[in-house]
C-alpha cells in the first residue's frame, strides 16, 4: 500500500517549523538513540539547531498534514541523504519511499550514486533501505554507510 503521489507534498521548512521537525526527530529517533547513547534533550536540541540552521529541510507533508522532514546535499560525486524521518503513526504507508524514489530518480539523471548512513540497531531503516536498491558499503562503531549506484 504506497501512499498516492497526490496526496503528497513537500515544501521548504520556515523557522516556524523548527519544533516540529525537532519533534519528528524525537518520535522516530530517540529509542535508537537511547540504546545506544542515551538521550540527553539539550544535546539533541542543540543538534538539531545546528542541522536545522545549515541543512536544506525539507516538510514532507500528507494530505495537507506535516508527517516529517527530510535534507539531502548534493556533492559533485553524489547525492547525501542527511536526515529522512517519519512521524511514527504515518510510517509504513509508503510516504518515505515515495521521496526516496525522487531522489533517486534525480540522482540517476545526474548519474550520481546515492548515500546514506543508517543506525545499525535501526533495523527497519537498513531494510527499508536495502528494499529501495542500497547496499551496505562501510560500517563504523554504530553506523552503517549505505550507497545506491546509479541505474
Amino acid at each position: 500500500m504506497g501512499a498516492n503521489m497526490k496526496e503528497l507534498s513537500i515544501r521548504k521548512a520556515q523557522a516556524t517549523d523548527s519544533e516540529f521537525v525537532f519533534t519528528v526527530k524525537k518520535a522516530a529517533f530517540r529509542e535508537y538513540v537511547e540504546q545506544i547513547w542515551g538521550w540527553d534533550d539539550t544535546y539533541q536540541r542543540d543538534l538539531h539547531n545546528r542541522r536545522f540552521a545549515s541543512q536544506d529541510i525539507r516538510i514532507i507533508q500528507f494530505c495537507g498534514t506535516d508527517v516529517g522532514f527530510l535534507s539531502r546535499s548534493n556533492t559533485s560525486a553524489s547525492v547525501k541523504v542527511d536526515q529522512l524521518y517519519i512521524l511514527p503513526e504515518y510510517q509504513g504507508r509508503g510516504i518515505g519511499a515515495a521521496y526516496m524514489k525522487r531522489i533517486i530518480d534525480d540522482a540517476n539523471l545526474e548519474e550520481k550514486p546515492v548515500t546514506l548512513q543508517v543506525l545499525k540497531i535501526n533495523t527497519r531503516a537498513t531494510a527499508f533501505y536495502q528494499r529501495l536498491g542500497f547496499t551496505i558499503v562501510d560500517e563504523n562503531a554504530t553506523h552503517f554507510q549505505m550507497k545506491r549506484d546509479p541505474e
